[in-house]
């Protein structure tokens, strides 16, 4: 699908859905309800459209990131074990993948249609955030017979992570790379033709794609949200007065942008977690690609 260009980018309007929280992260729309990570709380989230919020459990880990399955069930990545959320809401074990790293696993990512349906791909910085020494990190494949192997090496501080609709492209945003990384997902999960999809003036973070196969980012530094064609051309903005930390697409006709946003403070400010964190809503130009 072609993506419209348009001479300048738009710049959206937001309104505040929800404060309170800590630092939301890996927010998806699902069930009707938007899920957020608030990875300062150490608890799992949802919130309707009319702001109503529920914990659903408590995640003693940081970071952690979900996504679901096709078959309904949400997979939750955490201090480098991956569960499911069984019925009472209860989290139990999925795969584990402390063998490939002991390095912070961060996204989490499940192939909705295609060959490799119901496979996930996880995410790992390769360092000690934020006091290590930076180096690159990994991505693991996790089929759903709960196996798990590494499928890539050398990513400059994987972020975000999005499969395009028929399940034949990973997407990956690089955060110390400045860049957002497409591979083609091979019949067996391995990863393949490692390319760039952008190059981006920013630090991507959290990352959605819609419909038209445009992609948001989000920008902890830039404090926006960025729609980015492929190649890069920016065809929307969305500007906040704090860290934006990742987005989703959602709500009942899918077209409402979702931000997690948070004062950024540095590394020392996670250690003394203030509630500034929020979602913020958008009308974006395009629903999201899948709708859940």
């Amino acid at each position: 699908m072609t993506v419209p260009v348009l001479e300048a980018p738009v710049l959206l309007e937001t309104k505040t859905l929800l404060d309170g929280l800590v630092m939301g992260e890996s927010p998806r729309w699902w069930n009707d309800r938007l899920w957020v990570c608030d990875w300062g709380a150490r608890e799992l989230i949802t919130v309707d459209m009319a702001g109503r919020r529920e914990t659903i459990v408590p995640v003693d880990a940081l970071p952690f990131c979900i996504d679901p399955l096709p078959d309904g069930r949400l997979l939750v990545s955490a201090a480098g074990q991956v569960s499911y959320m069984a019925p009472h809401r209860q989290l139990k074990p999925y795969a584990d993948l402390s063998a490939l790293s002991a390095k912070p696993w961060n996204e989490i990512v499940v192939v909705a249609e295609g060959d490799g349906r119901g496979n996930a791909y996880v995410n790992n910085i390769g360092f000690d955030f934020p006091h290590g020494e930076p180096t690159t990190g990994i991505i693991a494949l996790v089929t759903p017979d709960g196996a798990a192997r590494q499928v890539a090496d050398g990513v400059a501080f994987p972020n975000g992570m999005a499969v395009t609709p028929d399940g034949a492209t990973l997407i990956v945003a690089e955060s110390y790379g400045q860049r957002l990384t497409a591979f083609d997902i091979a019949p067996d999960g391995g990863l393949a033709n490692r390319r760039i999809w952008a190059e981006v003036d920013g630090h991507p973070d959290g990352i959605c794609l819609d419909a038209d196969g445009a992609l948001w980012y989000a920008d902890v530094p830039g404090r926006c949200c960025v729609r980015v064609a492929e190649g890069g051309r920016v065809l929307a903005r969305v500007e906040a007065d704090r860290g934006c930390f990742s987005c989703a697409l959602g709500g009942p006709d899918g077209t409402t942008l979702f931000i997690v946003a948070a004062d950024w403070r540095g590394p020392e400010g996670m250690a003394r977690p203030a509630r500034t964190g929020v979602v913020l809503t958008a009308q974006a130009p395009a629903p999201a690609a899948t709708r859940t």
